[in-house]
């Protein structure tokens, strides 16, 4: 569609030329030419006569698409349309490409062998193409006569093999006139030394916006901040990006976030510099020398704090803290995040927010916990919109509804596919009134009686492969992640075990429920290979009180199960074996009232420890191998 039919060409073009004009310095060495537009403050040419254009569209055997036609009828070409196009074509310049850089070929071979019709017609724009660029920085503006709207506009496509990237779409040549335009602005918003400050109705206009949509960030309209934010950032208005940044950055929307402006002012170092520093750590191939360039301007002393954060996030020590009612929230928040519950911490860091104090008009919210270890794993993007829906930093606005959790109640969840996760088969320990911090001493001996550091599950088994000096095919010591499983009770979880061996199984339920009731479940009922299984047995002050294994196609009891337990209700033709660990699941978390934290096992980090084996010593004649490691 086209952007506006009643576009007012002429006092569009004279704002662009005035402020082209204002931009120059007095004493700078230019073409004869471009001093006369700086006189004239006009970047055009006379208008073209109905009869030129009419000429032209003889000429090419095609009549122009609107938008160019009007500005024609305004200027008949133009000069410095953006910063690398020096001179545009008018009536008398405009010409079929006709493939005359011979980048046709170049494109065609570029394209993979089963490439479609459509990325080869892509490819042919240089054979069809209008060419608009008459001189320029090695920049191809071509018009196609074949990427046509409804309004009979042609798309506009910009290319410059500097660049790197594919040719640039614009909607219209009014649509790439508006993008010269803020290209323009963006290159000259950050004048250099000798230069005059870059000041106008335009960057005034914009400027005016960005402070209106800090406060509307700030009183929960982020939707409406985002908007006049990513318009000021086109033109390169100097607070836009770093604003805008702190927004995409709590949404995921942003792969790499630097807060262009504002993360080296030493107001917001504190809470803009970790999560930059989380990013570029989290990309292994990065050489820590670029920290530098993203840190532009950086004196020593913050040079010196962003390597020493660096350090501290991939060690795993980084611990965020921040002042005041909202900092209080924080130590609370990341003592429930350590045992699983995150969506407690997360209601507990919401409802501080509204006491939350910026350090400087233009911090929009509180950042640096996403790199801390504990708190970084909360942040998910339905969070991250409920954080920037709540007034704070002491503007008034309409305060938003709870959060949903993202926690599900029970087990169930277990038994769903997880597209994040590879989890088939697994095990967890639940036992009633102790704390997940004494799990180790009732299911673990000597040195692994210890709670490692919290981090997520595979970064713990890559730990325990680097740190593990024997294995051997008769242990089963499980990596658990330990924490709480609702009221009253705790739990750990290996959400990778070894192979289920039935005759060799020794279940944990008797030691883990010394002077109370322990409940153990190991599920392989969506194994990818071998026998599906199922085992539960809950035992009380240290003796098993009942238990059940499915496997081999056969149920194996003992004990007085209670009904709700019954494996006789759950296992007889086995056609949808998901749903009768659904339906086991569900009975499990019902009978003892217990839960576990999908988002913390999946996404978070939980303290570990290692188990003493799953399994009994091998017995007379039969085999095993030690494989020892150093």
């Amino acid at each position: 569609m086209t952007e506006n039919p009643s576009f007012d060409w002429r006092s569009f073009l004279l704002e662009w030329s005035g402020e082209w004009a204002d931009s120059l310095p007095d004493d700078e060495a230019r073409g004869e030419a471009d001093e006369a537009a700086r006189q004239a403050r006009w970047l055009g040419f006379p208008p073209a006569s109905e009869e030129r254009i009419a000429a032209l569209e003889k000429r090419l055997g095609r009549r122009m698409p609107p938008s160019y036609r009007e500005f024609l009828k305004v200027s008949d070409g133009w000069r410095h349309a953006g910063g690398f196009v020096s001179l545009l074509a008018g009536t008398a310049d405009a010409r079929w490409h006709d493939d005359e850089s011979e980048l046709a070929a170049m494109f065609e071979e570029d394209l993979d062998d089963d490439a479609g019709p459509e990325e080869r017609w892509e490819a042919d724009l240089w054979r069809r193409g209008l060419q608009l660029d008459v001189e320029s920085d090695v920049t191809y503006v071509l018009m196609d006569p074949e990427d046509v709207d409804e309004d009979g506009e042609w798309a506009v496509y910009t290319w410059a093999s500097w660049r790197a990237a594919p040719p640039e779409r614009h909607a219209s040549f009014l649509a790439f006139m508006r993008d010269m335009h803020r290209e323009f602005h963006s290159l000259r918003a950050r004048p250099g030394d000798g230069e005059p400050e870059f000041v106008n109705a335009t960057t005034r206009k914009l400027d005016a916006r960005v402070e209106e949509a800090r406060l509307e960030a700030l009183r929960g309209g982020w939707e409406r901040a985002v908007k006049a934010l990513e318009e000021a950032k086109e033109y390169g208005r100097p607070r836009a990006a770093g604003l805008v940044d702190q927004i995409r950055r709590l949404l995921g929307q942003a792969p790499v976030t630097y807060f262009d402006g504002l993360v080296t002012d030493p107001r917001y170092a504190p809470e803009l510099l970790p999560p930059l520093v989380a990013e570029h750590a989290a990309q292994r191939h990065r050489d820590d020398s670029t920290l530098r360039f993203h840190l532009r301007g950086a004196d020593e002393d913050l040079m010196s704090l962003a390597h020493a954060t660096l350090e501290q996030v991939r060690g795993g020590t980084y611990r965020y803290t921040a002042d005041g009612p909202f900092g209080e929230a924080v130590e609370r928040a990341r003592e429930l995040a350590r045992w699983g519950d995150t969506d407690g911490a997360w209601r507990t860091l919401m409802e501080a927010l509204p006491l939350w104090e910026p350090s400087g008009p233009d911090l929009l919210a509180p950042l640096g916990w996403v790199a801390d270890p504990l708190l970084g794993s909360l942040l998910a993007p339905e969070r991250g919109r409920g954080l920037l829906s709540v007034p704070r930093g002491g503007q008034q606005g309409e305060a938003p509804g709870p959060t949903a959790g993202l926690d599900p109640d029970g087990l169930a969840w277990l038994a769903e596919p997880d597209p994040g996760d590879d989890r088939t088969c697994y095990r967890f320990v639940l036992v009633e009134g102790v704390g997940p911090e004494e799990l180790p001493a009732r299911l673990a001996d000597g040195d692994d009686a210890v709670l490692n550091e919290p981090m997520t599950l595979r970064e713990a088994r890559r730990e325990l492969l680097r740190r593990r000096g024997e294995f051997s095919s008769y242990d089963d010591k499980a990596l658990m992640a330990v924490g709480r499983a609702g009221p009253g009770w705790s739990f750990a979880f290996d959400g990778a075990p070894a192979g289920f061996n039935r005759r060799r199984f020794v279940s944990p339920a008797p030691a883990a429920g010394a002077g109370t009731r322990a409940v153990v479940v190991w599920s392989g009922l969506r194994a990818w290979h071998g026998e599906l299984f199922f085992h539960l047995s809950v035992a009380r002050d240290g003796a098993e009180q009942y238990a059940f294994t499915y496997a081999d196609k056969e149920v194996r009891r003992s004990g007085d199960i209670p009904r709700a337990l019954d494996p006789s209700r759950f296992f007889g033709t086995l056609e949808d074996a998901a749903e009768v660990e659904r339906s086991l699941l569900e009975a499990v978390a019902g009978e003892f009232g217990v839960r576990m934290p999908r988002h913390a096992i999946v996404s978070g980090r939980l303290h570990t420890f290692t188990t003493r084996s799953w399994t009994r010593p091998p017995g007379d004649g039969e085999t095993y191998a030690v494989v020892r490691m150093g």
